[in-house]
């Protein structure tokens, strides 16, 4: 595809990216499904506009996500954001993820604005009037990054052909129209229909908003460009837009996912690919898919280690042969405990921490192993017994601990970040970070604290040890580094697979005038 080698360089005058003035220019990556792969592209964009020498930052107005970050200034975001502005090699803040929607269940969620919690809604009342309220925080917000980048990148949400919603839509064509931002729409080969979905994406939408759509990018594509070239031809035929890019498949890519519900709340069970063992055995993880799982991305560091093997299971008998199980996180403490009981997890955790072998709880996972919850504020299920694996007790607060402890735990320096409402009174066991370890039990609220090499390593020579196991953590493994890697390959992805020309183009100049309008549209 087209080079970027003007990018970065600046003008004279300092308007262009590079030098003196910032540019301030924008584009929209839509997509036109969940799941098509707008936080990738998104983030590959970035790492590709930061190695030209671009200042450039992340966005997305409204996410919903159970997988989310701290800042260094205490606030919440998306963790996908996190990983976005890391791919822009800029700190993250609460600018580029003004609005986070974490569900609590089917029909409510709670509202983070400008990374603080400000109460739980149901979608029917988001979507009644509390978003559009919304829509001056979010321009705010991006106008801000706009003012001090060269290009921000901005992500996104669903699809944005979801007509039902267009009315109150700060995300998506609402945001576009208001910023009067350029939009390339992402579409997933790999489902199929892809030359239907962008075309029906673009016809539902009204003439305005369709203004704005400038372009298409493929995703995960498999096989010979060359054949899909005419439709391809076609495609720019019948719409009066090209396609900017077609990306090919690569596995491995999707770090940092938004949303934990596909793991969570429907069963689903999946493997982590190894690489060879550094040692003579493997180490097996098993990881409870506990229902509204929060920050899954725990243990990315862990499948990341050469001859750990990761897995999500939601059955007694998938957890018997781990040496390790992993209790993560969720936006559901007393629920989660009550999954446990209802598949016999609890009565194998119990077993097996009578038996000596090891568990580690992580937040709410942390929580349901204490001895007792008193919850007033999440689930109001009042006091709950928990499984007494740990001489915790935990009551909940109203306000959210948002915080970046920095400790130390078997012998290795730890950093971490904490998202909790429930407050731990450890009342016995030995200190691990801000909770405990009894026997082979460990807990506590840090979230991020396995991507700490030396901590991660430690806790695994001791997981071996305890289970038998002929297994040597590899002593080279960075995991940050390894995360650099990727987010590299994603912007070699995007600048050898797309039409980085066409896409400055865009960033720099906004949508082309007098783009076709496609019959019959959608009221404004």
């Amino acid at each position: 595809m087209a080079s970027a080698e003007h990018i970065g360089t600046g003008t004279p005058d300092g308007t262009g990216p590079g030098g003196g003035r910032p540019l301030g220019g924008g584009l929209l990556v839509a997509g036109t499904t969940s799941d098509a792969g707008k936080s990738v592209v998104t983030a590959g964009i970035c790492r590709w506009l930061a190695r030209q020498g671009v200042k450039v930052a992340p966005f997305k107005a409204q996410n919903m996500s159970l997988n989310s970050f701290v800042t260094r200034q205490g606030a919440e975001i998306g963790r996908a954001q996190a990983m976005q502005a890391a791919a822009a090699r800029v700190e993250p803040s609460a600018l580029m993820n003004p609005v986070l929607l974490k569900p609590g269940g089917d029909r409510t969620s709670q509202v983070v604005v400008l990374g603080r919690p400000v109460g739980e809604l149901s979608a029917r009342g988001y979507h009644g009037g509390r978003r559009e309220q919304l829509l001056g925080t979010v321009t705010d917000c991006l106008a801000e990054l706009r003012r001090s980048h060269d290009a921000v990148i901005c992500e996104g949400a669903g699809s944005p052909a979801e007509i039902n919603l267009r009315r109150g839509d700060i995300v998506n064509m609402g945001l576009a129209r208001a910023a009067n931002l350029p939009v390339v729409v992402v579409g997933d080969i790999d489902r199929g229909g892809v030359f239907a979905s962008f075309f029906g994406t673009t016809a539902l939408l009204s003439a305005e908003d369709q203004q704005l759509v400038s372009g298409y990018l493929i995703n995960k594509f498999r096989g010979d460009v060359g054949l899909l070239e005419p439709g391809l031809d076609m495609l720019r035929q019948v719409t009066g837009r090209p396609t900017v890019g077609v990306l090919p498949f690569r596995h491995g890519l999707g770090i940092d996912e938004e949303d934990g519900l596909r793991v969570s709340l429907r069963g689903t069970v999946r493997e982590s690919s190894t690489a060879p063992p550094h040692g003579r055995d493997v180490l097996r993880v098993g990881v409870l898919a506990v229902p509204l799982m929060s920050n899954f991305t725990d243990v990315d560091a862990l499948a990341a280690e050469p001859g750990v093997v990761v897995r999500f299971c939601d059955r007694p008998e998938e957890m018997a042969d781990a040496d390790l199980v992993v209790v993560p996180g969720t936006r559901g403490t007393v629920g989660a405990l009550r999954w446990l009981h209802e598949r016999g997890l609890a009565t194998a955790l119990r077993r097996r921490a009578a038996e000596g072998r090891p568990v580690l709880g992580v937040c709410g996972g942390f929580q349901v192993l204490g001895e007792r919850i008193e919850d007033d504020v999440e689930s109001r299920a009042g006091v709950v017994d928990g499984l007494g694996l740990l001489p915790v007790r935990v009551r909940f607060a109203v306000e959210k601990t948002l915080a970046r402890p920095v400790g130390e735990a078997l012998g290795a320096r730890v950093e971490g970040y904490e998202i909790h409402h429930g407050v731990a009174e450890v009342t016995g066991g030995e200190p691990f970070l801000d909770g405990c370890r009894s026997g082979a039990v460990w807990g506590t609220h840090w979230h991020g604290s396995l991507e700490s090499d030396d901590f991660r390593r430690a806790l695994l020579r001791e997981v071996a040890s305890i289970s038998g196991r002929a297994f040597v953590p590899a002593p080279g493994t960075c995991f940050a580094a390894l995360r650099e890697e990727q987010l590299d390959r994603l912007g070699d992805l995007v600048e050898e697979h797309a039409d980085t020309d066409a896409l400055w183009r865009l960033v720099e100049k906004g949508a082309p005038a007098g783009l076709p309008f496609l019959a019959p549209g959608a009221p404004a």
